[in-house]
């Protein structure tokens, strides 16, 4: 078929328009300022790292925030303190893997003041908590009859204490959810009103980040609570019934009797350590279960994402203390 002859020398036509720039990709955001679109780490099957949750990468894997608690903490509180905060090499007997990194880790006592044995019975040696150091009763017991305070175990317990941290705390003047972070203060006053420290000197080269198990708990808050004496658990779950449970945040208090003494203390950190595994185990495993969909509530502490690890505790506490039958246990599911 022939072409018609006024074609033949007609340009031709001109190449269609690019197309328009493709528009930024400009998140929604919701009323709070925050963005309705999954970060990238969930986007590629990382699950979203909660701002108070430590990085993996520098623990080895997820890991429980543990708080310790006795009377003065001093010696059952810190030997377990001790124990979480030190790198194990060994396993549980339900084949569950130890802390081969540090647990996060904090230790209060309850008593009204800090006692420790004295030449006799009546004669205890008397101090504050929150404003004398381990050093500085190290030094005063020292100076004051060496051999004995050798002797009864009380010098290499405040010398293992001065490894661990600055000096006892008292569980009801913590502040929870309150930053630990900066300089530690001495001399604190205690508020009629949120029932925590509220001024004090700095303490001149003392900071939480010093204390052994420091790494984590910057935020002021913990997943399991263990005391060593029921009279310290009534004392803790009594405490948290008093604050109303501001945060929202659930936290299992678990008692482990132990007998206040060297010995005993030596057993029940062990003790509590493979209590800890454990749980840190089933922990880890229903974390990754409900992190599937990038979001990970388990770190934030919300109540439905720890659901499944909640329901696993008494079954692990149950296992535990047929292992452990001469350390009675208590335990509850308490508020923060």
């Amino acid at each position: 078929m022939s072409t018609d002859p006024r074609r033949r020398n007609a340009a031709p036509p001109p190449p269609p328009p690019p197309p328009p720039p493709a528009e930024p990709d400009i998140p929604i955001t919701q009323l709070d300022g925050t963005s309705d679109e999954k970060p990238s780490s969930a986007a590629n099957g990382t699950p979203q790292q909660h701002p108070g949750q430590q990085p993996e990468d520098a623990t080895g894997g997820f890991k429980l925030k543990f708080c310790t608690v006795c009377a003065s903490n001093n010696n059952r509180s810190m030997e377990a303190h001790l124990r979480l905060t030190t790198p194990q090499a060994t396993a549980t007997p339900s084949n569950t893997p130890s802390s081969f990194l540090p647990y996060p880790t904090i230790s209060f006592g309850t008593g009204s003041l800090v006692r420790l044995p004295g030449p006799s019975i009546t004669q205890p040696n008397v101090y504050n908590f929150n404003t004398t150091s381990y050093e500085d009763m190290y030094e005063e017991l020292k100076g004051k009859d060496a051999r004995l305070y050798s002797h009864n175990g009380i010098l290499p317990m405040l010398e293992r204490n001065k490894g661990v941290k600055w000096g006892p705390e008292r569980w009801q003047d913590w502040r929870i959810g309150v930053p630990r972070v900066g300089k530690r203060k001495r001399g604190v006053e205690v508020s009629n009103t949120t029932g925590g420290p509220v001024g004090g000197e700095e303490v001149a080269d003392s900071e939480y980040r010093n204390d052994k198990g420091a790494m984590g708990t910057e935020a002021g808050i913990v997943d399991i609570v263990i005391t060593c004496e029921e009279r310290c658990w009534d004392a803790v779950v009594d405490d948290l019934l008093t604050r109303g449970s501001p945060l929202n945040r659930p936290v299992h208090v678990f008692n482990v009797d132990i007998k206040d003494n060297h010995e005993e203390a030596l057993v029940g950190g062990k003790a509590i350590l493979e209590l800890a595994d454990e749980l840190n185990a089933a922990a880890r495993q229903e974390r990754d279960v409900v992190a599937k969909d990038g979001v990970n509530g388990f770190d934030a502490g919300h109540a439905g994402a720890r659901q499944g690890f909640d329901e696993r505790v008494p079954e692990i506490l149950a296992g535990w203390q047929e292992r452990w039958p001469n350390l009675p246990a208590l335990w509850t599911l308490a508020w923060f």
